[in-house]
């Protein structure tokens, strides 16, 4: 008779060790899971870069940069050509870039952009950007004004500095018209923006992958 109540404490015991030792199964198997998932899924970081004095392509911006935060493990940095610092720009993983039409191509203050990454930053002859993903978007006021000639002038600096550039959102990058049929910057333009924002930061996380870094 004095045998089953020390009977029954040891089941109780044995009850609550395997639930102890569950839960720190539980536990462990998704400690390995998370870590699994951040090997498989490598942490980025996209610098989107812009002039804009109308406002246009900043909204532009925006979207883009929302494209790319959609994107797991996504850190962006977000600033006008001006304000970028050399550490910046060597520190992301891919740069997107975008730019009013101004007489059919790249705005001044985007081309001075990509003449400082020689003259004040010093990409070269180290190719300093060599395989970083690069992007472009470019607003303009009309449908032929010239925005896939700025979107192509963007990407051609690009490839000098050996980088692995990406479209999206159209054939050479996302692109809004500003003026007359299409005043401002419409939902669909806005879609396209994002759509580029997600497609490199995608890229982005495949070149990762087989990166050295």
């Amino acid at each position: 008779m004095s045998s089953h109540p020390a009977r029954t404490a040891t089941l109780s015991e044995w009850r609550r060790f395997l639930a102890v030792a569950l839960m720190l199964v539980t536990v462990f198997a998704g400690c390995v899971s998370k870590s699994l998932a951040d090997e498989a899924s490598p942490s980025i970081k996209i610098l989107v870069t812009y002039h804009s004095l109308s406002g246009n392509t900043e909204r532009m911006a925006d979207a883009v940069v929302a494209g790319a935060r959609s994107v797991s493990g996504t850190e962006v940095v977000v600033k006008r050509v001006g304000q970028v610092t050399a550490e910046e720009l060597f520190a992301a993983d891919a740069v997107v870039v975008g730019s009013p039409v101004y007489w059919s191509n790249m705005s001044g203050e985007v081309k001075t952009f990509f003449d400082n990454w020689q003259f004040k930053f010093g990409v070269f002859p180290e190719f300093k950007m060599k395989n970083k993903v690069g992007a472009a978007f470019a607003t303009g006021g009309q449908i032929s004004g010239g925005k896939e000639v700025t979107m192509l002038t963007i990407l051609a600096a690009m490839l000098g500095n050996q980088m692995i550039v990406v479209s999206g959102g159209g054939a050479f990058g996302a692109s809004a018209t500003t003026e007359g049929d299409s005043p401002g910057i419409d939902n669909k333009e806005l879609a396209e923006a994002k759509a580029l924002g997600q497609r490199v930061a995608e890229v982005t996380k495949l070149v990762r992958v087989g990166s050295p870094r």
